[in-house]
């Protein structure tokens, strides 16, 4: 009598085994995961070249704002000092900030754009006073 063998089996009649590692994580290809790296990787940068005034600083992120705090539009972040916090939003500045060329690496422009703006207002400062050659100010 033959005995058919499942698909599933190879030739010495095992089932398939499992891979030892896990399955790949799946690429980054939405808007909101190219997103909020762009913010954490502008932020890990702000922290690095302002240690003392925004190491605690947490950067985070919402869709949209709840009520405007600079009243001249829909902001793209706000910023509470008392708690240490900047809050980027991310449909206006994907969605209100016009760009010459919508691709990916202008949109990341953008949302970094967004978040050191964010951190000068939050120092008092000028964006582009911000130490941007790397360098302490101090």
């Amino acid at each position: 009598m033959f005995v058919r063998r499942a698909d599933r089996h190879d030739r010495h009649g095992r089932a398939g085994r499992s891979s030892v590692l896990r399955p790949p994580l799946r690429p980054l290809s939405a808007r909101a995961d190219l997103f909020s790296v762009s913010v954490a990787a502008a932020a890990d940068y702000l922290r690095g070249a302002y240690p003392h005034e925004l190491g605690d600083v947490s950067f985070l992120l919402a869709s949209m704002p709840v009520d405007m705090q600079h009243g001249d539009g829909i902001d793209r972040w706000s910023i509470d000092r008392s708690a240490r916090t900047i809050v980027i939003y991310r449909v206006p500045v994907q969605r209100l900030t016009s760009l010459h060329i919508n691709d990916d690496l202008h949109r990341r422009m953008a949302a970094e754009s967004c978040t050191f703006q964010a951190a000068a207002e939050y120092l008092g400062m000028d964006p582009w006073d911000l130490d941007l050659g790397g360098h302490s100010p101090y």
